[in-house]
């Protein structure tokens, strides 16, 4: 019995490629082209087989916490760059500049009476 083509993805090992795809860093356009399907198929796999959805979203995960662990290290290792892109981007309540908001407090209107 041949299963429908969707359901083939839902195998482990198809699952397995997909979240390698995933973490390769292929967009869900070229998933969708590696698949051998329409993009427009793809999102509509995606939220009818959550375990297709599932796998692309866990490949994407792995290698941004790969990518945010070789920034941290980075940054821990003294790298002067990678602790400001850190600090902006992690603690920007703290190190990020507000230009627009520094620039609203220097322009800020004076009222000068004189008396006369």
């Amino acid at each position: 019995m041949r299963l429908p083509r969707a359901e083939i993805w839902l195998e482990e090992d198809k699952l397995v490629l997909l979240e390698g795809w995933a973490r390769d860093g292929l967009s869900r356009e070229k998933i969708a082209e590696q698949m051998g399907i329409s993009v427009r198929t793809f999102y509509k796999w995606q939220k009818k087989y959550p375990q297709i959805a599932h796998a692309v979203r866990k490949g994407r995960e792995l290698v941004d916490y790969q990518v945010e662990q070789a920034l941290l290290d980075r940054a821990l290792g003294g790298d002067l760059r990678a602790q400001m892109y850190w600090l902006n981007n992690r603690r920007g309540d703290k190190w990020q500049e507000h230009p627009k908001e520094k620039e609203k407090e220097d322009r800020e209107d004076v009222t000068v009476i004189i008396d006369v």
